[in-house]
């Protein structure tokens, strides 16, 4: 059992910038995938990025590339999502996720990912 609980979300203005924090307590093992993810009123939830534990390889949607960066910081059991340049269409609730396994056929597929943190609102006004 993991459980994740996601910080950092706030109202920020176009080209801001947020950095979401997110918590995993309970086993970490070393396979272990995190990931991002996000959901705007309306709209199905999507992948944002991912990262893996054991050797910090890091995906990213095309949409959020050059512009977010994913780490992850294993002292502290903590994956942060850094959000820059921030554009009207950011605005979601963000999801932290993570799986035991990482695939590259489906890590950017919510219903692959078994644990998931209650979301933080991210909101960017222009």
């Amino acid at each position: 059992q993991v459980n994740l609980v996601e910080s950092g979300g706030g109202l920020v203005q176009a080209g801001g910038s947020l950095r979401l924090s997110c918590g995993a307590s309970g086993q970490i093992l070393s396979s272990y995938v995190m990931g991002w993810f996000r959901q705007a009123p309306g709209k199905e939830r999507e992948f944002v990025a991912a990262v893996t534990w054991r050797n910090n390889a890091k995906y990213y949607t095309d949409s959020v590339k050059g512009r977010f960066t994913i780490s992850r910081d294993a002292a502290v059991n903590t994956v942060y999502l850094q959000m820059n340049d921030l554009k009207a269409e950011d605005t979601a609730i963000y999801y932290c996720a993570s799986r035991p396994e990482f695939s590259r056929t489906d890590y950017y597929i919510p219903r692959s990912y078994t644990w998931w943190g209650q979301g933080t609102q991210v909101t960017v006004s222009s």
